[in-house]
């Protein structure tokens, strides 16, 4: 009966962070910062790194969704409504880990880094993508 329930509720985390990419798929970038706890360096790390180019992060249309511990918040955009677990089960990223995690508009992980990442590493990255080379040409 425990396995059952068990099964249940990974089936149902699983649909929850499938509902994360799809929530924001075709309209926005997400990145998402993963890390044990609010103490993390490399959290304030990747915070300070988004709060320096917000307007960056704006003209290419991301959101930085934050799961820190069992919390979820989001930067830039509205947050994915899914448990902390259920996206960390999606990115295989365990509860005390940092990792940042950047998602295209069509739901694929697209960089992945257990450090921060440099704003011109995740607009370099972004921009050599055929979608956003044509958002610039449209302007």
């Amino acid at each position: 009966m425990a396995t059952a329930a068990l099964l249940a509720m990974s089936a149902s985390d699983a649909s929850d962070a499938s509902a994360a990419s799809s929530s924001y798929r075709w309209s926005k970038r997400p990145l998402f910062i993963f890390a044990g706890g609010v103490s993390d360096k490399a959290l304030a790390d990747q915070r300070r790194i988004v709060s320096g180019s917000r307007n960056g992060f704006s003209d290419r249309d991301m959101v930085v969704v934050y799961v820190v511990g069992d919390s979820v918040s989001a930067e830039l955009g509205g947050k994915p409504g899914q448990s902390a677990q259920a996206l960390r089960a999606r990115y295989g990223v365990g509860k005390s880990e940092f990792k940042a995690v950047l998602v295209g508009k069509d739901g694929g992980a697209k960089l992945s880094s257990g450090k921060p990442l440099t704003a011109s590493t995740l607009f370099g990255t972004i921009d050599a993508m055929p979608m956003r080379q044509d958002e610039m040409r449209r302007g």
